[in-house]
């Protein structure tokens, strides 16, 4: 027998309610990427995809982004809640906006070394740091590796160099054509950035800023202070999320491409597999890394690099290395053991 028209109206508004009352249940989360969907992406795109932040209750849109400086002015001003930055651009934001009411706090580390590295073309004679005295190098005025350089500098007595600045996506450009002698760019973008253009690995010389004593963290979970203050369960069930999404991407790289791909159709899979497994080997499962655990800080580490990114990027104020970092949202010591041994 067929359903009064009255029974079929209420039991679907029923149903819409509880749908409603269902979503609304999750937290809303918007968070915003270092960069654009490149291969790292897959750390939070892959939890995404999996439903594991919904499974956590938790409505997370994921934004690509352009600059950590960027990343770290939106959430402060409210614009995300959540998001993947450098932790020299959080500290100097820190250092600089001494007054600001909604200072971004990192809450989880995800990069333990800097990717940040010096490159140049085998051709060019430059073999060491020792080499780069007096020469011509480029990057955006934003970039990671230039902002942190003379830190690098000090550490290998480099002086005299000279920068010219350009767009992101002239910076290979310019090295291959030799209007620079050389670049500062993350390792696993800018190497493969120039394969793209024609360059052999082989022919570049990478020296990434951990190997010769630069010991500066790299990208972190930052969190506004609104959101932490106002639902920290919500920070520890997405850090909890995304530590299970990270040993997924960690165990298979190219499954979690999918993933990037899904959200931006023109990528290489191929390349971005590489891009991907080139940052798991130099930042994420890195000594470092290993003997700090995923996700966590060393304050001795931490307070040496807020000294240095005070005096590197000349702030205002020093950085307060315990203002910047607030790890009491961490997972458990099993869920953060997501790097292979």
């Amino acid at each position: 027998m067929p359903l009064h028209p009255f029974l079929v109206t209420s039991l679907s508004a029923a149903v819409l309610a509880a749908t409603s009352a269902a979503h609304a249940q999750n937290t809303p989360i918007k968070f915003q990427l270092d960069w654009r969907f490149e291969g790292p992406a897959a750390l939070f795109l892959t939890p995404a995809a999996k439903g594991y932040f919904k499974d956590a209750r938790l409505d997370v849109t994921v934004d690509a982004g352009n600059g950590s400086g960027g990343t770290v002015t939106r959430v402060a001003s409210g614009a995300y809640d959540m998001g993947f930055a450098d932790m020299a651009a959080l500290m100097e934001f820190h250092a600089n906006n001494v007054d600001a009411p909604n200072k971004p706090v990192a809450v989880m580390m995800v990069y333990n070394d800097t990717p940040a590295s010096v490159m140049a073309l085998k051709k060019s004679g430059i073999k060491t740091p020792a080499d780069l005295s007096g020469k011509k190098f480029g990057a955006p005025v934003f970039d990671a590796g230039r902002r942190a350089f003379p830190i690098f500098a000090n550490a290998n007595a480099i002086s005299n160099v000279t920068w010219t600045a350009m767009d992101p996506a002239l910076r290979e450009t310019m090295l291959i054509r030799g209007d620079i002698d050389a670049i500062t760019g993350f390792t696993f973008t800018s190497l493969l950035n120039l394969e793209a253009r024609g360059v052999k690995a082989a022919d570049v010389v990478v020296l990434p800023y951990p190997d010769y004593g630069v010991k500066l963290y790299g990208n972190v979970i930052i969190a506004s202070p609104k959101m932490i203050k106002e639902n920290p369960a919500a920070v520890k069930a997405f850090l909890a999320a995304l530590a299970k999404g990270a040993k997924d991407v960690i165990a298979n790289p190219a499954a979690a491409i999918a993933d990037v791909k899904a959200r931006d159709g023109i990528v290489n899979p191929e390349l971005e597999t590489r891009r991907l497994k080139l940052a798991i080997d130099t930042v994420i499962n890195s000594p470092n890394a290993r003997a700090e655990g995923f996700g966590q800080v060393n304050g001795a580490r931490l307070s040496l690099m807020a000294s240095q990114v005070s005096d590197a990027f000349n702030t205002k104020t020093r950085v307060n290395p315990e203002a910047v970092w607030n790890g009491a949202f961490l997972p458990t010591k099993a869920e953060l053991n997501v790097l292979p041994k």
